[in-house]
């Protein structure tokens, strides 16, 4: 978990780096082009396996709302300092929380409501709306935390009719197929050095997803779920050393709450699940 929240970190630092140089269309068209690339071996075969159509309508849409979620993140790292991206990024979990309880009917206990409120106030503390000005930057950041989780309940609706890997090729391939006509629209001359950073942040995504897989895998979420912690951390010390950027308490702070509200919920719903798995024996009452 520790190596996936540096590899995240990276990517944000790399696309924060490039700045607005390229329009955001096309700085996510580019990175996502490469993932395509590095994913050819797996997708061809999918596709001439092909897919129950609907899953290929699931695929769709979660592509578009993946494409918008992009969108807004490239746009927001380019803008704001990387510390505050990724604290408002961390409401991700929040929001498909909420949304497994509106779309699938899942339960919303009066403790997991509770922790949902909580991570709203660590948001309001980042953000401090009133106090300081609330940028584009801010508000795209804010869908994008948005867009990614309806894009999260769509990979749980997809995961019951296809494998975590084609699930996973077929977000990239419609994604840079959502992103190709925006991208035409803004595109500029690129150089080397960007195409290369670009490949980079690409390869960095792959690895952060690969290394968080594993930590999964290996690991309850109750354990890893506060180690992204350090992510905010490690974003903060990148801000400051590399980009000049100062360090804000009430980012720290606010993503500090938002990460607590979302062990909190982990830790309850592994809880939960426990319990569903190991009933209480009515004999013995253990």
């Amino acid at each position: 978990m520790l190596a996936s929240g540096l590899s995240f970190v990276c990517v944000n630092g790399i696309v924060r780096a490039l700045g607005t140089d390229l329009p955001a269309a096309q700085s996510a068209f580019i990175r996502f082009g490469f993932g395509v690339l590095f994913l050819l071996p797996t997708i061809l075969p999918m596709l001439r396996a092909g897919f129950p159509p609907a899953a290929l309508r699931l695929f769709g849409l979660r592509g578009v709302i993946h494409t918008g979620a992009v969108l807004c993140w490239f746009y927001a790292m380019a803008r704001l300092p990387v510390a505050e991206v990724t604290a408002i990024g961390y409401l991700t979990p929040v929001l498909v929380t909420l949304g497994a309880a509106l779309v699938f009917g899942e339960t919303l206990a009066l403790r997991r409501i509770l922790a949902v409120i909580v991570a709203v106030c660590g948001a309001a503390i980042v953000l401090r709306p009133g106090l300081r000005e609330v940028t584009d930057g801010h508000l795209a950041q804010m869908a994008a935390a948005f867009f990614f989780a309806g894009s999260y309940l769509f990979a749980k609706r997809l995961t019951g009719m296809a494998g975590a890997g084609q699930v996973v090729a077929m977000l990239s391939l419609c994604v840079t197929l959502g992103l190709l006509p925006f991208a035409l629209w803004v595109w500029v001359p690129v150089t080397p050095v960007q195409l290369g950073a670009l490949a980079l942040v690409a390869g960095f995504a792959t690895s952060g997803h690969y290394c968080m897989s594993r930590a999964f895998a290996v690991a309850p979420l109750t354990v890893t779920q506060p180690v992204t912690f350090l992510q905010l951390v490690w974003a903060t010390l990148m801000g400051a050393l590399v980009f000049h950027e100062g360090v804000d308490a009430f980012v720290l702070l606010g993503g500090g709450i938002i990460i607590a509200a979302i062990s909190y919920i982990t830790w309850r719903e592994a809880v939960v699940k426990r319990r569903i798995v190991t009933p209480t024996d009515v004999a013995t009452r253990v």
